[in-house]
C-alpha cells in the first residue's frame, strides 16, 4: 500500500491505515492482486451507500447488487483510478459522479447479462443491505441525499470502530461499550450518574472519561476525512457537511 506523499496531510497520517485516497490511488494501480484488495476495502465500507443509491433511483434488489458490484468491477477493470486527483474534490463527490457515468453507460438491459462474466469483484452482504434499506425512510430522501446520509454514517462508524479498537488495545473495551451511546448522542443513553455506579467511579470521573472519548473520537473523524478531500482547509467544510446530511 502506498504511503503518502510528504506534502500530505495531517502529518502524523502514517501512522494510520490508508484511507480512501491512498487507496483508490492503489486500487487503479496495474498490479492486479493488490488492486482487487484495494478494491475490497473501499467496497468493504462504502458499498450500501451506494447500493441504496442504486435501490432509490427505482432499481430492484438484485439489479441495485449486480449494478453495484459491476461499478466497482468497472472502475477496476478499465484502470479508471490511475487518473484520479484527489485535488479536484471530495472523494464521495468523484464516487457518486462516476456511478452516474456508469448507470448511464449501463441503461442498456443486454449488457447486464454480461457484467461481470459471472465472477463478482468482491462479496457483498445482499441480504443484509437489503434489510438496512428497507429501514430507510421511504419518501423522505431523494436518491442523492439518501446516498450522503449513508456515506455519513458509515464513514462515522469507521470512526467509530477506530475508537473501539483504541479503547480494546488500553484495556478500556467495558468502559467504552458502556459510554459509546452516551457519546454518539443518544438520548436513552444512561445518565452519568447510572454510569458510575455501574463503572464503579464517580460521576465526575464519567464526565472526563466521556470528554476524553468525544475529543479523540473529533481527531479521528478528522484524520479519517482528511484523505478524502483536497485541502485541509475542507476538512471543517466536510464535517459540517456531513452532520447537515445526517440531520444533527
Amino acid at each position: 500500500m502506498p504511503h503518502e506523499t510528504s506534502d500530505s496531510w495531517p502529518a502524523d497520517a502514517s501512522r494510520f491505515p490508508p484511507t480512501h485516497w491512498s487507496v483508490v490511488l492503489t486500487a487503479g494501480c496495474p498490479d492486479d492482486t493488490r488492486s482487487r484488495e484495494a478494491l475490497a476495502k473501499l467496497c468493504a465500507t462504502y458499498w450500501y451507500p451506494l447500493y441504496a443509491f442504486v435501490r432509490r433511483l427505482g432499481y430492484r434488489p438484485e439489479d441495485a447488487q449486480d449494478l453495484t458490484q459491476a461499478f466497482f468491477e468497472h472502475l477496476l477493470a478499465h484502470h479508471a483510478l490511475v487518473t484520479v486527483d484527489r485535488a479536484k474534490g471530495k472523494f464521495r463527490s468523484f464516487l457518486l459522479a462516476s456511478l452516474r457515468h456508469f448507470l448511464a453507460d449501463e441503461r442498456d438491459r443486454a449488457q447486464a447479462q454480461k457484467r461481470g462474466g459471472g465472477c463478482a469483484c468482491v462479496p457483498l452482504d445482499a441480504a443484509a443491505a437489503e434489510s438496512r434499506y428497507r429501514l430507510e425512510p421511504a419518501d423522505r430522501d431523494s436518491p442523492d441525499k439518501l446516498f450522503e446520509r449513508t456515506w455519513a454514517l458509515a464513514l462515522m462508524e469507521q470512526v467509530l470502530e477506530r475508537l473501539r479498537a483504541e479503547q480494546i488495545v488500553a484495556d478500556k473495551r467495558a468502559q467504552f461499550d458502556l459510554l459509546r451511546d452516551g457519546l454518539m448522542g443518544d438520548p436513552d443513553a444512561p445518565r452519568y450518574a447510572e454510569l458510575a455506579v455501574q463503572l464503579g467511579v464517580s460521576e465526575d470521573a464519567v464526565k472526563m472519561a466521556v470528554s476524553r472519548l468525544r475529543r479523540r473520537y473529533r481527531e479521528l473523524l478528522r484524520q479519517e476525512i482528511a484523505p478524502t478531500v483536497g485541502t485541509p482547509a475542507e476538512i471543517e467544510e466536510e464535517i459540517r457537511h456531513l452532520f447537515v446530511a445526517l440531520g444533527a
